[in-house]
């Protein structure tokens, strides 16, 4: 009986330290005080590929979807670009595709590494404007969570909050014309 009671009291406190994952927020990985060397008179449309749902019994992932919200709040906050549009006549395209994320398996810190290759392309000339391998990396503490599930989701958002910045900075510094 108390061998039993011991299975059941593990059961559940090992419960509570793994927990289930949850997908990455779009609202934590968009940056919120970025500022920009300059704003671009011109459209753009988001495309974003190489993310995935998050399982849960793994950790946690960057869809594309949320990636690409986050990406065109962060245009929007910036005024990046006069304009985000979703299908349509826009005069440039970004494609944001998450090409590595890797993610540590178990510690009381974690560490997470995110590889993105974003491209600028003039719609009208076809010319590609940008394109880039972008790295980061975000990491998350026990202080900041006990919880394994809650450290290895605020690493990965870290990390992608980072990629958009240091993406969006690049994009900054071009010449573009409409």
């Amino acid at each position: 009986m108390i061998q039993k009671l011991k299975l059941v009291v593990f059961a559940v406190i090992l419960t509570h330290l793994v927990g289930c994952a949850s997908p990455a927020n779009k609202d934590e990985i968009t940056p919120k005080d970025l500022v920009l060397s300059q704003k671009i008179n011109a459209s753009v449309q988001v495309k974003t590929s190489g993310g995935s749902e998050t399982g849960a019994m793994e950790g946690t992932n960057i869809s594309d979807a949320d990636l690409k919200a986050a990406i065109e709040q962060a245009i929007s906050n910036t005024e990046l670009f006069s304009k985000v549009v979703q299908v349509g006549d826009a005069n440039y395209v970004l494609s944001v595709s998450i090409t590595s994320l890797s993610k540590p398996v178990f510690g009381l810190t974690f560490k997470v590494n995110l590889e993105t290759t974003w491209t600028l392309t003039n719609v009208a000339t076809k010319k590609v404007e940008l394109r880039k391998v972008v790295a980061s990396s975000g990491t998350a503490t026990f202080g900041d969570a006990a919880i394994a599930v809650g450290r290895i989701q605020m690493a990965v958002e870290r990390a992608a909050k980072d990629n958009i910045s240091q993406g969006l900075t690049d994009i900054s510094k071009l010449t573009l014309k409409k």
